[in-house]
């Protein structure tokens, strides 16, 4: 017998769906047959994810959006709402490192700090609050699922305020898990461990690569497909009984007692 997933009559809110995982996210989503609203900073990026949705038969909208702008971030969950009637399904995948490079603790300056816990902690919470509005208001449940990192599984050496704002946004998940279970709302995070969208290949020279290659058990690194089939699957009914949860896809890399340090200057 087949199993399949049906996403169809469901609409997926995936915020920086403009590229790699984000956009793998929006396009397997699609094809699962939900529609889907595509938010990224870059407007013209979020169009040509929403392009490639709307390719799959479903229906699409794209829109621009600062996820560290809480009027921002309710702008576009009301613009979903009124476009497709609710919303199901929300995927956060804004993150990374807002332009900064990876330094040693010590080296990092004010600003850099808040850039980065802003627009990976703050930026994931003012997502939450507006997508769990939402579906509260909606009354017929949800999933959110907040995109973490591998990172938070060990001492991140040059990279400490990601790893800690993502393991902050670990923390919120659980939360919030708690709190929204009354409203059949189930709230987990996915965790990657290295992966090769166009900007993190542009950023690992063949030496570091190969060196993190040799430190992964399965000895793979993974591509933005990947963690978005792990998406589809937990937003489905498929894993209608699992919230709270941190569901770590990274070819076992934590389970090595060696990692190559980043670069610190």
């Amino acid at each position: 017998m087949a199993v399949d997933i049906d996403l169809g009559g469901r609409t997926a809110l995936v915020t920086g769906g403009g590229a790699g995982i984000g956009r793998a996210v929006c396009v397997w989503l699609a094809r699962a047959g939900a529609d889907v609203v595509v938010a990224d900073l870059r407007g013209e990026a979020a169009e040509e994810t929403a392009a490639l949705v709307a390719a799959e038969g479903v229906r699409s909208l794209a829109c621009a959006f600062d996820a560290t702008d809480p009027a921002q971030v309710a702008r576009v969950v009301d613009a979903a709402v009124a476009e497709f009637g609710g919303m199901d399904i929300a995927v956060n995948n804004v993150g990374m490192t807002a332009g900064h490079g990876a330094s040693a603790f010590v080296d990092w300056t004010p600003q850099g700090l808040r850039d980065v816990v802003g627009v990976n902690l703050m930026a994931t919470a003012y997502s939450c609050q507006a997508e769990a509005r939402a579906m509260i208001a909606g009354g017929r449940g949800g999933c959110i699922v907040n995109v973490s990192s591998g990172e938070t599984t060990r001492p991140a050496p040059g990279l400490a305020p990601y790893g800690a704002a993502k393991a902050a946004v670990n923390h919120l998940t659980q939360t919030l898990a708690v709190e929204l279970a009354a409203h059949r709302i189930r709230v987990n995070a996915v965790a990657p461990g290295t992966t090769l969208t166009e900007q993190v290949a542009a950023s690992l020279t063949p030496e570091f690569q190969a060196a993190l290659l040799g430190a992964i058990p399965l000895g793979a690194l993974s591509e933005p497909d990947d963690m978005a089939r792990l998406v589809l699957f937990v937003v489905s009914d498929l894993a209608a009984h699992t919230t709270g949860q941190f569901l770590l896809s990274d070819n076992g890399a934590f389970l090595s007692r060696s990692r190559p340090a980043y670069d610190v200057k």
